[in-house]
């Protein structure tokens, strides 16, 4: 396996500088750079509504805009059991924020020269390689549809992995039951696994899809996590520390939130209202058994809002660069074209998807309004954010609750509203 041999040099001057914690953004008001403030007041309204009517304990939210946070505020409580109230400086967990980290890392190794975009993913994973694809046909002789495999036509490739084109699944997710059935059976999974046995138990289920023809959201940018491992020859959260969390000043991001600072971790209602089941999140007060590039990850909105202004910039913040701005320019172009989408998340309508990120293509279609080129994602248990290069905007909401369309409904309130407030 190739190590990395080269990324040390190219950093070099980020090792060798002293540490010193930004303590955030610029700060402007919000008519300085073409907002409202009467309008961003309806932004905290909605959010105090959504609380007030018991959807989740508590949020954060953040707005900025050519590069100055106009609008940070916290909401409701961060511990509904002990009612201590949403400081600005909660840690949340991320779940599916954390993809857009693990892109970022795949992208700067790939910028070194140690990989491309187009090579199999079996290069790095051999356990990944000759893969079977489960398909269901008509039988003709008993008129029944039966499940079979069929050999891959490609491998899956880092870019697929980015992309969520490989033909893995998130188990929980997938329509395809036959699929889903497997991956229960095998034990295929990104939570309380090792890295090893990941990659052991994806190798003996079938891929849902042919490689590169259909977008289906997966365990992609999980695969893609053991690859920055394998390429590095690091745990992907020493990688993220050292090449990422780093050099942009981000102190509160990790895969485990250490004892000084449970104070601060946001917690979700005990009873989800939606459903009215327990909610038991992810538990990052302890290592996990495997750094999880698709949903493992905690962060402060301030410490995320510095990661998105980083790829507003072209792929620098405060003098540190992490990619180019060709890099980041192609990783928030729409990879996907007229490719067969299983829906999810938005994606399909009026967004396709890059190298990590949901990508706007059209003005009109999806129910929130938006620029063409505008990129976003979110988290399942409550997460959010867009990055709209055209408005030269950032925005983060952070919450905690059970995953579920009623974290879908608040992020997309948040959105709407902040929108409204853009007035120039």
């Amino acid at each position: 396996m190739r190590r990395l041999v080269t990324l040390g040099t190219l950093f070099s001057l980020v090792i060798l500088a002293p540490v010193v914690w930004a303590q955030g953004l610029p700060t402007a008001k919000p008519e300085a750079v073409g907002l409202s403030s009467e309008r961003l007041e309806r932004v905290s309204r909605a959010l105090r509504s959504e609380i007030e009517a018991g959807k989740f304990p508590g949020a954060v939210a953040l707005v900025a805009r050519k590069g100055h946070v106009v609008y940070f505020e916290s909401f409701g409580v961060r511990d509904p059991a002990s009612g201590a109230p949403m400081g600005k400086d909660a840690i949340f967990r991320l779940y599916s924020m954390t993809k857009p980290f693990a892109s970022v890392a795949a992208m700067m190794l790939m910028e070194n020269g140690n990989l491309l975009l187009s090579d199999p993913v079996a290069k790095f994973l051999p356990q990944l390689a000759k893969r079977e694809v489960s398909v269901s046909q008509l039988d003709p002789a008993t008129g029944k549809v039966v499940d079979s495999v069929v050999p891959a036509d490609r491998d899956m490739t880092i870019q697929d992995l980015l992309r969520h084109t490989s033909g893995l699944v998130y188990g929980s997710f997938t329509p395809n039951q036959q699929i889903k059935e497997l991956y229960a059976k095998n034990g295929v999974d990104w939570a309380n696994v090792t890295p090893e046995e990941q990659i052991e138990r994806l190798g003996k289920v079938p891929l849902a899809h042919q490689p590169g023809t259909t977008w289906e959201y997966s365990l992609s940018t999980d695969v893609l996590g053991r690859v920055v491992e394998k390429v590095s020859g690091q745990p992907l959260g020493r990688f993220l520390d050292e090449w990422v969390f780093g050099p942009l000043k981000m102190p509160d991001t990790s895969f485990v939130v250490p004892a000084a600072k449970l104070g601060r971790l946001a917690q979700p209602l005990a009873i989800e209202p939606s459903t009215g089941q327990p909610i038991k999140l992810v538990d990052v007060t302890v290592p996990p058994k495997n750094d999880a590039g698709g949903a493992g990850s905690a962060s402060t909105a301030a410490d995320y809002a510095r990661f998105l202004q980083m790829l507003l910039n072209g792929g620098q913040l405060d003098g540190r660069r992490l990619l180019s701005p060709t890099t980041v320019a192609f990783m928030t172009s729409d990879h996907l074209g007229p490719m067969k989408i299983v829906p999810l998340g938005g994606v399909g309508t009026g967004y396709g998807f890059g190298l990590g990120f949901a990508v706007r293509t059209t003005p009109g279609i999806a129910g929130v309004s938006g620029s063409v080129g505008e990129y976003r994602w979110g988290g399942a248990a409550g997460t959010a954010f867009w990055v709209d290069p055209k408005e030269e905007m950032i925005t983060v909401l952070m919450l905690q609750g059970a995953p579920g369309p009623a974290r879908g409904y608040t992020s997309t309130l948040f959105r709407q509203m902040v929108r409204q407030a853009i007035v120039e």
